[in-house]
């Protein structure tokens, strides 16, 4: 009895980061929305300077839980940012969590409120933050799809698709597609500083026989049961991309085949000293409380407060439906 209430409180972990974040929604909606209308007649660089500040105080509270509260240790290998730069990134894929990384990455560039995403498709019907998300672009994810070790049929189709194309076929992660990093690099080249190909491995997804199993979801990661991050990072300045599409599908592949190289060694090393830890020097990177808990103690306290009045009260529920349905009204117009 009582070991089953000690793995039900354990399982229980994540729900508090859930019920916040989620909790926090219509608060966010609110004061975006808000400033929306009364930036409508202001100059677009006063609504977007705004706008980015409430979108880092946000993910700022994000990153308070996926950091600060699982107290996950991220280790940072190759050329380290350290300035504010125009980029894309590029990262292989494999959990619901990788979106984070990016944002782990912007904060410590002081970047966080100008990250945004390609995301799927239908990602743009999540409730009050589809059409919002739906706007996103700069982090991609170019292999379209979650790399899955028990996925075997995604991945044996993976390779026959490269192998029949003529290109080296790819073990840890999937075949690259091209499209969203060509329309993305060719739309935005002419402020474009440089691209991070970043490479990214959650230790302890390793079984007892040495294979390779699936990477932690969002509520497993929340639960604490990812110990470290390793994050390795190439950056590439933009007159070393080719822009011709052929080209750069060929370039993007042969990125892929040093992250393939990158995760063989993390995961496969026949010297197991080597296993765990990407090649080089690494770095521990700890966020600071300062960066995180007053977006957290903002955004609770202004929902702590709505919630507190009848009026209030109303007004969430109406912002979770309403926002929902004008969101989903909007996302079918764009279509």
């Amino acid at each position: 009895m009582l070991l089953s209430l000690v793995l039900h409180m354990y399982s229980m972990r994540c729900v508090l980061p859930a019920a916040v974040l989620l909790g926090s929604a219509p608060t966010y909606v609110l004061a975006w929305g808000a400033w929306r209308l009364l930036s409508a007649f202001l100059p677009s660089r006063f609504y977007h300077a705004v706008d980015d500040r409430l979108y880092c105080i946000y993910q700022s509270m994000v990153l308070f839980f996926f950091e600060n509260y699982t107290g996950v240790q991220i280790l940072l290998y190759g050329d380290l940012p350290k300035n504010k730069e125009n980029i894309i990134y590029l990262a292989n894929h494999q959990s619901t969590v990788d979106w984070i990384i990016a944002d782990i990455l912007a904060i410590r560039q002081n970047a966080l409120g100008h990250v945004r995403y390609v995301l799927k498709d239908g990602l743009k019907w999540l409730p009050l933050y589809g059409c919002y998300f739906s706007q996103m672009y700069l982090v991609i994810f170019p292999e379209g799809t979650r790399y899955n070790p028990e996925l075997t049929k995604v991945i044996s189709a993976s390779q026959t698709f490269a192998a029949q194309e003529g290109l080296p076929v790819l073990k840890h992660v999937l075949t690259p597609r091209i499209k969203a990093t060509h329309v993305a690099f060719d739309s935005m080249k002419s402020y474009l500083d440089a691209i991070y190909d970043v490479t990214v491995a959650f230790e302890g997804t390793v079984d007892n026989k040495g294979q390779r199993k699936e990477a932690p979801s969002m509520a497993e990661f929340l639960c604490k049961e990812c110990p470290k991050i390793h994050i390795h990072i190439d950056r590439i300045d933009k007159k070393d991309v080719p822009e011709e599409q052929a080209y750069m599908r060929r370039w993007l592949h042969e990125r892929f085949e040093i992250k393939d190289k990158l995760l063989i060694e993390f995961y496969d090393s026949v010297d197991p000293e080597r296993r765990n830890k990407f090649p080089g020097k690494s770095v521990n990177s700890k966020l600071s409380l300062k960066k995180t808990l007053p977006s957290l103690l903002i955004l609770s306290g202004l929902t702590a407060g709505m919630l507190m009045t009848e009026a209030g009260r109303k007004l969430y529920v109406k912002t979770w439906i309403y926002g929902t349905l004008i969101g989903c009204l909007w996302v079918s117009i764009k279509a």
